[in-house]
């Protein structure tokens, strides 16, 4: 069986090399003829595409494939549309997997077509959220790191005629968040059932908080929200509903939280600063989210106010 490895990316030259390192180094196994690398560089200024360009041979698994910036839908799409594989195989480029990764998707998903007699199914890896550049397959698993969607690109492998079928990721989606959620509920009404891959361990790298994040981090809530509404409109269900919190009880619960809005990025900041600064990031980031979530979920009803999607 031939593998094609799919992995969008912007501006993230020095964790996608260690990401693409990791994809070099898995354990070879007779389930697995042979495997490709598509890298789908989004319209990078850094250098990116020169970059792998310059490297090919330390890379000998890699095809890069270029587009203007359009986000990582389109990219997705690009690299199944370049794609000579089977099996589909999604990461992020910010994943470092472990060498076992592709044999463990491959053989999971081989034992639930035997047992399933039909390719309708997914394998979904474990992702394990670290801010350790030099190591971050050192990051053991927490709580946190659990994860409750249905088709999360960050670590999924599926057939590639079967995610043909269900018409790819929609490039309506162009700003950040919900577009594998959204094929995830399409595939979940076509009968595609999630099967758990634990064995298939990728370690998610972003950087530790810091104060000069937030304005960024801001920002993204606010797009989530727009692309939230893009989610709704197609699936106006209570369950999008409740995936994308838009209902009067997050907008209560985070309102509740926040006091209204007196706990906010602001008044919040010499607490992050002090833990932050005494080794908490990880902390100081969950305290963060709870602001974040009020900005997100009251933007969500704004727009929806606004274009009358309630």
């Amino acid at each position: 069986m031939f593998v094609s490895v799919v992995i969008p990316t912007y501006n993230r030259k020095p964790i996608l090399e260690k990401c693409l390192i990791a994809l070099e180094n898995q354990d070879p196994d007779v389930v697995i003829d042979g495997y490709e690398v598509i890298v789908v560089d989004d319209g990078s200024t850094d250098g990116t595409p020169i970059w792998l360009k310059s490297q090919a041979s330390r890379y000998p698994h890699v095809r890069l494939v270029e587009q203007e910036h359009r986000g990582p839908a389109q990219g997705r799409n690009r690299g199944v549309d370049n794609s000579i594989g089977e099996v589909i195989v999604f990461i992020d480029s910010d994943l470092v997997v472990t060498r076992s990764f592709l044999t463990s998707h491959i053989k999971a998903l081989c034992r639930s077509w035997k047992n399933r007699g039909d390719r309708l199914c997914f394998t979904y890896g474990a992702v394990i959220n670290t801010a350790n550049f030099q190591n971050p397959t050192f990051e053991p698993h927490k709580l946190q790191d659990l994860s409750w969607a249905y088709f999360a690109t960050g670590n999924v492998a599926i057939d590639k005629k079967v995610l043909e079928l269900s018409g790819l990721f929609d490039t309506g989606f162009h700003l950040y968040g919900w577009e594998d959620l959204e094929l995830g509920e399409r595939l979940r009404q076509m009968g595609v059932k999630l099967v758990k891959c634990p064995k298939a361990v990728g370690y998610h790298w972003h950087p530790a908080l810091s104060l000069e994040q937030i304005p960024h981090l801001i920002k993204v809530e606010r797009e989530r929200a727009k692309m939230g509404l893009v989610f709704y409109r197609k699936h106006p269900t209570l369950r999008v509903r409740f995936i994308i919190q838009f209902t009067w009880l997050h907008l209560f619960l985070w309102e509740f939280l926040t006091i209204r809005g007196i706990l906010n990025e602001r008044s919040l900041r010499p607490l992050l600063a002090f833990l932050i600064r005494n080794g908490y990031a990880g902390l100081a980031m969950q305290l963060l989210r709870i602001p974040l979530n009020r900005i997100g979920v009251r933007e969500l009803h704004r727009q929806a106010s606004t274009n009358g999607h309630f």
